[in-house]
């Protein structure tokens, strides 16, 4: 039996909108369950459902609090799901103004799981949501932060 895309054990997880999760990166390969999407299936603790553009910024301040993703071989511009409570983090030192927006991942929100709101409400990804042509997608009402 062949696996339905951003399907797990037969459930279709949903994004922010409520529509079938996109793919967000097969290189490198992400998820918590390593097939390309920010899916958790409630069993991922990080809460890896965050579609997340890095930047070189937010691997600087996720290794200043323990987490070298470097080490591992990410760099800027690569595709991620980081767990929502260290984009949250990375939200909040923004906000009190301890680091720049740069080191906030840029969120591409047809591909971040239905669960990450559970933390981050929709209008604050959608501050900092990637813009899609919505000619090519479809479009989502993601706009540019």
């Amino acid at each position: 039996m062949a696996a339905v895309p951003g399907s797990l054990n037969g459930f279709t997880h949903t994004t922010v909108f409520k529509q079938p999760l996109k793919p967000f990166s097969q290189q490198p390969i992400t998820g918590f369950f390593r097939e390309g999407y920010c899916q958790t299936g409630g069993v991922d603790p990080g809460n890896q459902a965050v579609a997340g553009v890095l930047t070189d910024e937010f691997l600087d301040f996720s290794a200043s609090r323990g987490s070298d993703l470097r080490s591992i071989g990410l760099r800027g511009g690569r595709r991620r799901c980081p767990c929502t409570a260290r984009w949250l983090e990375a939200y909040n030192a923004y906000r009190a103004g301890r680091v720049t927006a740069l080191s906030v991942p840029r969120v591409d929100l047809d591909a971040t799981e239905d669960s990450a709101p559970r933390m981050v409400g929709v209008e604050t990804f959608r501050s900092f949501a990637v813009e899609h042509d919505p000619a090519v997608t479809g479009g989502s009402g993601s706009a540019a932060a």
